[in-house]
């Protein structure tokens, strides 16, 4: 038998597909004699529209990455679908108009239009190459590019089954798209490594080296749990789900063999540094006891499965020894904390100078956030969302506000690059949960911004799609789906995986106060500066802020230097007057200080410093900063309120 498993745009191009890497080793295992292929069709439309147009990185990344919730990228491909270039372009027109420029209206519409073309030549070589399957994976906006090269591929040879799988293909979805398009032959809903080699064997009559059989013919695919096939019979049935997660030692290492080639002889190579995608577990232990309101992974299961750390590390050492690629991008949803300290004393003590990304929980100490960095990791994703502990609670984020800041200063500290986005909209938030922290975000303008502010979108599988007692009832499709989709309401709510709601929490004012902020706080960042050394008898903090005038400032005093050491973690007010033992009035009326000074962050009663750690050369700019404050000893303690105090800070 011999398989085709293709990646469509838009897939991101700078990594190669951990889910056909995974198929590929898979029928490789269980089915020897089978031929197993992976076509880059995502680099190949790189090429293809290149020659054809003025398209770049940033071009491509706006499909791939940054239109995912407008659904620009799978509208391209519908027309393409539907077999018209000019395929619903008065409605895609009037609903963007007014939230992209002209180039890049004009940029969707010229993609819109020749998509068709692309496609057909796509089927054509993939025909050409005489497979016995095409398997496409689906997730993000390659849905309706693939369908439309699916669709392609049976006009020109209908005896070629095709397969899809991925993320688009999980529960409802999977069944919807098996029901609506009728050049899909078969989906595999659920872990691919298990289903599509029982699937193969199904086709083969069980034997791998016997020929397919016809298409029409049922022979062992009821067996294969939640794949969707057709009976001879016409009837279109979905095999129930599995009840079982795969368990770690059976998930697949990946095999990446033809994508480093393949982007060496494509013009993307000139666009990106490659990476590697690694994956260490499944699931999300966090979401086992407390699934977020808002989050839609993991829709098959949920249950939690690592690798032993032998085992991943091996497979991360082999990868980039194969590969000769340090860059790796890890796909675990969420950190095993076991991993801290067994994979990552590994990673930290080999001599592969490793730089991962990975998805990891906010409220992580600094030795552990330093332990990452030991290990190579150079970007995480801590999946902070927002600094307000009410609206966390909402979320059932368990963590606060001040555990988010401090994980924001801890990753300055070690390096640590951090992605989050500021997430609003919830049911039960109100303005007061944004305003006390929009007046704090220029105390944060040296930590990591977010990378951009948003109302949260209904996603399927998430608990707020599931039950609609926590605030959201009226669901619909959103409306990107009536656009690339020629299908009625009933059948695009099981297509769909985000839904418009109406909208809750904050209104549309201080939702754009709140996106001012950010943008602020994104410009200000790489000029902003605010650090501390703790010498023993004395605390030097350094700041370069744009809302703070001082430069330099040194605690001396004994109660303050313990105070700020204690704020490492965030403490009420009577919390920390208990370890300081000093009366509450004082320590109450130092913390406002410090908060003026933009030294301390505070939510729900909590407070906690955000000042990291400094390098020697921030020391270094002491000079350079305050010349006149070297040497300078404050002669009172800062926690009084008297004259001396208010000299000594004046002089700061």
């Amino acid at each position: 038998m011999r398989v085709l498993l293709v990646n469509m745009p838009w897939a991101s191009i700078d990594v190669p597909s951990l889910a056909l890497g995974i198929l590929t080793n898979s029928v490789r295992r269980s089915c020897p004699d089978a031929e197993v292929e992976v076509v880059h069709a995502n680099l190949d439309y790189v090429d293809w529209v290149v020659d054809r147009t003025e398209f770049t990185l940033h071009d491509y990344q706006y499909y791939s990455l940054f239109t995912y919730f407008a659904g620009c990228g799978d509208w391209v491909f519908s027309s393409a679908l539907y077999d018209d270039p000019r395929w619903r372009l008065d409605e895609f027109t009037s609903r963007v108009r007014d939230q992209m420029s002209e180039r890049e209206l004009a940029r969707n519409v010229e993609l819109h239009r020749s998509a068709p073309q692309f496609i057909a030549e796509l089927a054509t070589r993939i025909v050409e190459r005489a497979p016995d399957l095409v398997g496409f994976t689906s997730t993000f906006q390659q849905n309706t590019a693939a369908l439309a090269a699916a669709k392609h591929v049976k006009r020109l040879d209908p005896t070629i089954r095709t397969v899809f799988g991925g993320a688009n293909c999980d529960g409802e979805q999977g069944a919807a798209l098996h029901r609506n398009f009728p050049f899909v032959d078969l989906v595999v809903r659920g872990e691919g490594e298990a289903a599509f080699p029982r699937l193969l064997a199904a086709l083969a009559g069980g034997d791998p080296a016997r020929p397919p059989v016809p298409p029409g013919a049922a022979v062992g695919l009821a067996g294969v749990e939640g794949l969707c096939w057709t009976a001879p019979d016409g009837r279109r049935i979905a095999n129930p789900m599995s009840t079982k997660p795969l368990p770690p030692a059976e998930i697949v290492t990946p095999d990446y063999a033809g994508y480093f080639e393949r982007l060496a002889a494509s013009r993307a190579r000139n666009w990106v540094e490659p990476k590697l995608v690694v994956e260490g577990a499944r699931g999300c232990w966090w979401g086992e006891k407390h699934h977020c309101t808002f989050c839609g992974l993991n829709g098959s299961f949920m249950e939690f499965r690592s690798k032993s750390p032998s085992r991943f590390y091996d497979e991360i050492v082999s990868l980039a020894e194969r590969h000769q690629v340090l860059d790796m991008f890890v796909v675990d949803n969420i950190l095993d904390m076991g991993y801290v300290t067994s994979l990552l004393p590994r990673l930290a003590e080999s001599d592969y100078d490793l730089r991962l990304q990975y998805e990891i929980k906010s409220n992580m100490k600094g030795a552990q956030v330093q332990a990452l960095a030991d290990a190579g990791l150079v970007s995480v994703q801590p999946g902070i969302e927002n600094l307000n502990s009410r609206v966390l609670k909402i979320m059932d984020k368990g963590v606060t506000g001040c555990l988010n800041v401090r994980m924001l200063r801890d990753a300055e500290t070690s390096g640590v690059t951090v992605a989050w986005n500021y997430l609003y909209g919830f049911p039960g938030e109100t303005d007061e949960d944004y305003q006390t922290i929009l007046d704090q975000f220029p105390a944060l303008h040296h930590l990591a911004p977010a990378g951009g502010s948003s109302r949260i979108a209904i996603e399927r599988f998430s608990p707020y799609f599931n039950r609609p007692e926590l605030g959201f009832g009226d669901l619909r499709p959103a409306g990107q789906y009536r656009l690339n989709y020629d299908l009625p309401e009933s059948e695009l709510m099981d297509l769909a995986y985000i839904f418009d709601v109406p909208e809750q929490g904050i209104g549309a004012e201080l939702a754009t106060r709140l996106e001012e902020a950010v943008t602020e706080w994104q410009h200000e960042y790489a000029r902003s500066q605010l650090t501390h050394h703790d010498l023993g008898e004395e605390i030097v903090l350094v700041s370069r802020r744009k809302h703070f005038a001082w430069r330099v400032l040194r605690l001396t005093a004994a109660p303050e230097v313990a105070a700020f050491r204690q704020l490492d973690q965030p403490h009420t007010v009577d919390s920390l007057a208990r370890r300081l033992h000093r009366p509450e009035p004082e320590v109450a009326s130092l913390l406002r200080r410090w908060r003026e000074l933009g030294i301390v962050f505070t939510d729900g009663g909590q407070f906690v410093h955000v000042a990291p750690r400094a390098m020697n050369q921030d020391l270094l700019r002491i000079d350079h900063l305050h010349p006149e404050r070297v040497g300078a000893r404050p002669e009172t303690d800062h926690t009084a309120n008297g004259p001396a105090e208010q000299a000594a800070l004046s002089a700061v």
